[in-house]
């Protein structure tokens, strides 16, 4: 991952269609529209969860996906595994890093013949210790989402890590809702786990909007990840909280930018600032004095422009006398007092 500038990866998820040309067109757009990376998931219907029509399978909580059973609908969304060796390679030729989530030990061991170079927990998966534990020991920089996690799962997930030594970790704030609604946002968590936990951190955004990664870079987000999708007619589980090139390219646009009025701290003198204070305040003459004339408040006054004496000098100075005769509007100087 970069370093000097925020990772910005364009998640493909379901946006496939079920048609490898379109997931290689999607990936050529995300590099058009200034994605760093693409990442994929690695799983199957049956690595993910059982083909079983009890009740408790079905998806009921006012979501997109409400009254389909979870085997069909990751049956539908699942990326073939048959493509990924293509998908790597289109990455490249695009120079986009490529990675993915593995959702259980036999995908990562697909993605380590892939030697795929990051490895990303989903938000549900952050709870799944044994998987966590396997693609940290891979030695791989890990990447963990947090949409359904509390302090202590987030603790466990960076505790599993370190044991295996792996410690490059990425902590994401994530709200697990799809979309997200703004006022779930909470992007203040950002600076907290960063503080609480010693860890990078960025932001894995389901809301429908461009602006939550350019605040989430403001509040020290080095990772922004987004769903992206060529174009919303193709469908799918995820087209309806996804990005398209034009607007992921806003996105990416607007991050850039934060960067750039972020700037770096910032006190020293340039050859511009000098310039500019020729238009702050300093002492002047104010009106035509006399030899002797006592210095005050009328004939001595502060403003612009900048070429007189500091203005810190004006009590000290007045009831001082001329020591010659001047005219208003000259810059006042030490030498012009006795």
């Amino acid at each position: 991952m970069k370093k000097d500038k925020t990772f910005i990866i364009a998640e493909l998820s379901a946006n496939h269609g079920g048609d490898i040309n379109i997931a290689i067109e999607t990936i050529r757009a995300m590099k058009r529209a200034g994605a760093d990376a693409v990442k994929l998931q690695t799983y199957t219907a049956d690595t993910i969860t059982l083909d079983s029509k009890n009740e408790i399978f079905k998806i009921s909580q006012g979501t997109h996906w409400d009254g389909q059973y979870l085997y069909d609908l990751y049956k539908e969304a699942a990326l073939p595994w048959e493509w990924h060796t293509k998908l790597f390679e289109v990455a490249k030729e695009e120079n986009l890093v490529c990675f993915s989530s593995p959702f259980d030990k036999t995908a990562v061991d697909f993605l380590e013949e892939l030697q795929a170079p990051i490895y990303k927990i989903a938000s549900f998966e952050i709870t799944d210790i044994g998987l966590i534990s396997y693609a940290a020991s891979k030695g791989k920089p890990m990447i963990i989402s947090t949409g359904i996690a509390n302090i202590s799962d987030i603790e466990l997930a960076i505790a599993t890590c370190k044991a295996e030594g792996n410690n490059d970790i990425t902590i994401l704030k994530c709200t697990s809702a799809y979309p997200a609604s703004p006022k779930d946002a909470n992007l203040l968590t950002i600076k907290d786990i960063s503080k609480k936990f010693g860890v990078k951190v960025g932001l894995s955004d389901h809301t429908l909007g461009i602006e939550a990664p350019s605040i989430a870079v403001a509040l020290g987000a080095t990772v922004i990840e987004k769903h992206f999708i060529l174009n919303k007619e193709i469908g799918g589980p995820d087209a309806h909280f996804s990005l398209d090139e034009k607007e992921f390219k806003k996105m990416v646009d607007a991050v850039r930018l934060t960067e750039t009025l972020l700037g770096k701290v910032d006190y020293e003198m340039t050859e511009k600032k000098m310039k500019s204070r020729q238009f702050s305040r300093s002492l002047f003459i104010a009106e035509d004095v006399l030899e002797g004339d006592i210095l005050t408040e009328l004939n001595v006054r502060s403003v612009r422009p900048g070429f007189g004496l500091h203005t810190s000098y004006l009590n000290d100075i007045l009831g001082e006398t001329f020591n010659g005769n001047y005219s208003k509007g000259t810059p006042l100087s030490l030498n012009h007092i006795s």
